[in-house]
């Protein structure tokens, strides 16, 4: 007697429309516009390396990494990270999600910030640490810890599979040569906040500013502008003057 054999269909990994979006958590009042700084002032660097647009930021968003029930079980949401090499869109809507088993492109940084002491942001344990997830399944080759509290920017890179811990050069910053940036703190005001931040510098050392504050360097420029023409002014007037005097004594 022979048996028939039925195949099993094994349904297709969902994408991110048929993932949540959200697992339904909150953040305290630094995060947002912590991520809003890094976004702004990081913007015209990305341009100029994707002139095509191919890249996208993540703020608080899920990156899928493994299928568990619930389906977000098996996402981590880092609070900023960046992708190069892939659309900003997928299919002409907006990204609900970053699934990498779709994707297959992994983030090239990682930033949390740490409202704690930073020890789930170094939690190694197999298939629940961040850490763990960052380094051994999605290899992100740069991972920032920022501790808010204290003020601490631990970076790590991934060197042979594994992350070692970055030392910050002279300007205390630390390169991260994919992006053609450093990362670093700077005091300041931001959203009517004065505290330590995490702000990108160029590879030479120059703040990558915001929008307000290229707005406020550009009025300054006309400013000055504007002040050395009335000086040249106020010269010629008084050279043209005197010349006046000179030919009616």
């Amino acid at each position: 007697m022979t048996e028939s054999f039925t195949p099993i269909k094994v349904p297709p990994f969902p994408d991110h429309t048929k993932l949540p979006e959200s697992d339904g958590t909150f953040h305290n009042f630094f995060h947002h516009p912590q991520s809003l700084l890094l976004t702004d002032s990081i913007l015209g660097t990305l341009d100029r390396i994707h002139p095509d647009g191919q890249y996208c930021i993540g703020q608080d968003s899920g990156i899928y990494w493994r299928e568990t029930e619930p389906p977000e079980k098996g996402a981590e949401a880092p609070d900023w990270f960046y992708v190069g090499g892939v659309p900003p869109q997928l299919d002409g809507r907006y990204r609900r999600s970053y699934v990498l088993w779709r994707e297959l492109i992994t983030p090239t940084i990682v930033l949390e910030f740490a409202s704690g002491t930073g020890a789930e942001e170094r939690d190694q344990t197999p298939y629940k640490g961040k850490y763990w997830v960052y380094e051994r399944v999605m290899r992100v080759p740069y991972y920032g810890i920022y501790e808010i509290v204290t003020g601490k920017l631990e970076m790590y890179h991934l060197v042979d599979m594994n992350y070692q811990k970055m030392e910050p050069n002279d300007r205390g910053h630390y390169p991260i040569e994919p992006m053609q940036v450093e990362l670093g703190l700077w005091r300041g005001s931001y959203h009517n906040q004065e505290m330590f931040w995490l702000r990108w510098w160029d590879l030479a050392g120059n703040l990558l500013l915001i929008g307000k504050e290229q707005v406020v360097i550009e009025r300054d420029r006309v400013d000055q502008e504007r002040r050395r023409a009335e000086a040249a002014e106020r010269e010629l007037a008084e050279l043209r003057s005197l010349l006046q005097q000179r030919q009616n004594p």
